[in-house]
């Protein structure tokens, strides 16, 4: 009985309870002044500190603000202006691509200006052909992970990309075409299909899917054709494989506007007999 006695009685050792108690001791409220003082200029730093860095704080609040507003201004006006600089752009260039047109039909109406004008995109064009439409795979990916397409390396299989386009576009020339349009946008000889990002870019203009593309042509030679050419195969492939959708049908009537601008590479005047 002594033993449990002794143990009830003292149940912490006693080495724990002294260092328990040098610590509580070392732990609590300072005792002499000096360390009151001491704690007590501490405090008074810190209060300062903080209500210093508040101060300055409320102080530079509307110098930023003011600034912050001054930028934005600047960039709104920088904006106006580069909107401005972009109509008049866009302006001459109409203007340029009209006074080519005009010199094109009064170079003398032969047959041979009529069908350089035609081929150069600087006319606009109605007579029947065939209509294509290729889409993206109903759940078509963002990109990623999926599967690459064995001969393009193309990481996501569901989406049309530049390159399926000009197949296309090259298998519609190739197979008869004499005008062909993307989504509205006229195609000449000069026109290049890009991609920037998940984007297909006709002369730098971003189109949205479904792709429509208009042919001017023999319309049932020109889809047969196609559809019995590489670049048909290669399309009717992707359908299969892929998922993408495509639709061909032939047309009596189609109108294709002429191309935004016309380049021109190389020129030279026209001498008169008997002149060197």
């Amino acid at each position: 009985m002594s033993l449990l006695t002794n143990v009830m009685d003292h149940s912490l050792d006693d080495g724990y309870a002294e260092a328990a108690a040098r610590k509580e001791a070392a732990g609590g409220m300072p005792k002499t002044l000096r360390a009151k003082l001491g704690l007590a200029v501490g405090l008074v730093l810190a209060a300062l500190v903080v209500t210093v860095g508040a101060a300055q704080a409320r102080i530079a609040a509307p110098v930023v603000a003011k600034e912050r507003e001054e930028l934005i201004d600047r960039i709104d006006r920088e904006t106006a202006t580069a909107d401005k600089l972009e109509d008049t752009v866009d302006q001459l260039r109409a203007e340029v691509s009209a006074r080519q047109r005009e010199a094109l039909k009064q170079s003398g109406g032969s047959d041979q200006v009529e069908l350089m004008s035609l081929l150069s995109g600087a006319t606009d064009v109605r007579g029947p052909g065939v209509k294509l439409v290729v889409d993206d795979a109903e759940e078509a990916s963002t990109g990623g992970d999926g599967d690459a397409r064995e001969t393009s390396g193309f990481s996501d299989t569901g989406r049309v990309r530049d390159r399926d386009m000009q197949r296309v576009v090259n298998g519609l020339w190739e197979s008869g075409a004499e005008a062909v349009s993307i989504n509205g946008q006229r195609l000449t000889a000069l026109s290049a299909i890009r991609a920037a990002g998940d984007a297909i870019l006709v002369d730098n203009k971003p189109l949205v899917p479904p792709y429509t593309v208009l042919a001017v042509g023999d319309g049932k030679r020109l889809s047969t054709r196609f559809q019995n050419s590489a670049d048909g195969l290669y399309l009717h492939a992707l359908k299969e494989n892929y998922g993408i959708r495509t639709s061909i049908s032939v047309e009596e009537d189609l109108r294709l506007p002429a191309a935004p601008s016309v380049t021109v590479r190389t020129a030279q005047p026209k001498t008169e007999k008997g002149t060197s």
